[in-house]
C-alpha cells in the first residue's frame, strides 16, 4: 500500500477545502457544531444538501450516469475527510446512502427516473421501514403483512424506531407477502408515500428530549404493486444489497480523529489540584490507548480503500470496521466524559437547538459532551448489531 500523497489528490483535497470555507453558511456551521448523533438538524441538513447538489457533490458514491461525481475511491475518502474536518452537519442518509444507491441496482428505469433526482435535491425525504417491535436484529422475523388486492398491496402492521418519519413524505419498507417456507423467503421491498390513508405516526420522544425515531402504524394501506423493488418475496436480497451500504463504506477514523483533538485540548484547559488535565499520567495513559486504536483503525480503512481502488472486494474488513468504529466512538466520548468531569453532566438540551439564544451553562465546548456519550451507546447496535458483524467474521473469516 502506497502512502504518497500525488500531487492531483493534494490539489482535489485544496479544491474541496476552499468550496466549503465558500459555502457553509454561519447557521450550518453552528448545527455541524451541535450535532450529538449520525443525524444533523433537519433544517440545516437539507439546507446543506441543496448547495452539495447545486455542485453536483450531493451523492459522490452514485455512479456519474445517475448523478454522482465519477469520481476516485480516493476522492471520495478525501472529500468525506474534509466534511468531517469542516464539522459539516451530516446529510439525512435514508434516500442518498440507502434507497438511492438501492434503486440504482435493484429498481427499474421507471422508479430511477421518478425517485433519484428528487432524492438528490430534497424533494423526497426517506425513511426506513424496517425493524418492528419483535424484529430488530431479527429482522427476517418482521410480521407487517401486505396481501394482494388487485394491482395493490394492502398493508397492516407497524414498524418502530424509524428514523425521522415525521418529517419524511416517503418510505421504502420491508413486508411480508408469504407466510410459508423460510422467513427471509416471504419478504418483499415495497416503497410508500407517508401521507397514504391509514398510516398512523408516533413520534418516540428520547430520554435526551429528543425526537429522532418514531413508531408507524399500518391500517389497511393501500401501496400499488408497481412500488415493489425487485420480485415479489425477494425483498430480503433487495436488503442485503442495500445493508452493504448502510454498513459498508464509512470512515470512522476522521472524525474520531477530529474528537480527539478536541479533547487534547479540552484537556489543556481543564485544571486539577495538579494542574492542567493534560498533564496527569492516568488521564495520558488513556488518551494513549485509545489513540492508538484509532490509528490501527485509520490503517485498517486504508486498507480498504486500497482494495477496492485496485478492484477488490474488501470482505469482512467491513464489519471489523464497523465493529472496531463503533466501539471506538463509544470510547472517545466516554473520554470526553472523563476529562469534562461534572461539566459535562450538565442538562441543557435547550441550548443545543440551532439559533437558540439559551444562555450556555459552563464552557461550550461542554454542551454536546453528555448528549453525545448518551447517543452513541446504540451505535453498536443500529446498521447491524456488533453481535451480528462479528457472526459475519467469524463465517467468512474463521470459517466457523
Amino acid at each position: 500500500m502506497d502512502l504518497r500523497v500525488p500531487e492531483q489528490e493534494k490539489a482535489f483535497r485544496e479544491e474541496v477545502r476552499t468550496f466549503l470555507e465558500e459555502s457553509l453558511t454561519p447557521e450550518i456551521r453552528e448545527a455541524g457544531k451541535m450535532v450529538t448523533s449520525v443525524f444533523a438538524p433537519v433544517k440545516e441538513a437539507m439546507a446543506w444538501q441543496k448547495i452539495l447538489n447545486q455542485k453536483g457533490w450531493a451523492a459522490p458514491h452514485w455512479p456519474k450516469e445517475y448523478g454522482g461525481t465519477g469520481w476516485s475511491v480516493t476522492q471520495r475518502a478525501i472529500f468525506a475527510e474534509e466534511l468531517v474536518r469542516a464539522e459539516t452537519p451530516p446529510l439525512v442518509p435514508m434516500g442518498l446512502h440507502m434507497c438511492g444507491p438501492c434503486l440504482i441496482g435493484c429498481g427499474t428505469e421507471e422508479q430511477q427516473n421518478e425517485y433519484l433526482p428528487k432524492i438528490l435535491n430534497g424533494e423526497h425525504f426517506w425513511c426506513q421501514g424496517y425493524s418492528e417491535p419483535g424484529s430488530g436484529s431479527d429482522l427476517a422475523s418482521l410480521k407487517t403483512f401486505a396481501e394482494k388486492d388487485g394491482d395493490d398491496y394492502i398493508i397492516n402492521g407497524t414498524k418502530i424506531w424509524t428514523t425521522y418519519a415525521h418529517y419524511a413524505n416517503k418510505m421504502f419498507a420491508l413486508v411480508r407477502t408469504n407466510k410459508d417456507g423460510k422467513p427471509q423467503q416471504g419478504i418483499t421491498f415495497l416503497l410508500l408515500d407517508m401521507d397514504l390513508p391509514g398510516i398512523t405516526i408516533e413520534p418516540i420522544v428520547g430520554l435526551d428530549e429528543v425526537t429522532e425515531q418514531c413508531q408507524v402504524f399500518f391500517d389497511n394501506v393501500r401501496v400499488p404493486q408497481a412500488n415493489r423493488v425487485g420480485a415479489e418475496n425477494d425483498g430480503w436480497t433487495v436488503a442485503k444489497y442495500l445493508l452493504t451500504f448502510e454498513r459498508g463504506g464509512q470512515e470512522y477514523a476522521p472524525g474520531l480523529n477530529v474528537q480527539l483533538e478536541k479533547i487534547r485540548l479540552m484537556a489543556e484547559k481543564q485544571q486539577t489540584v495538579q494542574g492542567p488535565m493534560s498533564q496527569d499520567p492516568l488521564w495520558q495513559h488513556k488518551f494513549a490507548s485509545v489513540s492508538a486504536d484509532v490509528l490501527a483503525l485509520e490503517f485498517t480503512e486504508m486498507r480498504i480503500k486500497s482494495a477496492l481502488s485496485a478492484g477488490k472486494d474488501p470482505g469482512a474488513l467491513s464489519s471489523m470496521t464497523k465493529i472496531l468504529g463503533t466501539e471506538l466512538l463509544q470510547k472517545v466520548t466516554e473520554l470526553r466524559i472523563d476529562t469534562l468531569g461534572a461539566q459535562a453532566a450538565i442538562w441543557q438540551p435547550q441550548a443545543l437547538v440551532p439559533g437558540a439564544e439559551q444562555p450556555v451553562i459552563g464552557p461550550e465546548y461542554a454542551l454536546t459532551a453528555m448528549p453525545h456519550y448518551l447517543n452513541s451507546r446504540a451505535c453498536s447496535i443500529y446498521g447491524g448489531s456488533n453481535e451480528v458483524q462479528r457472526g459475519i467474521i467469524a463465517k467468512a473469516v474463521l470459517g466457523l
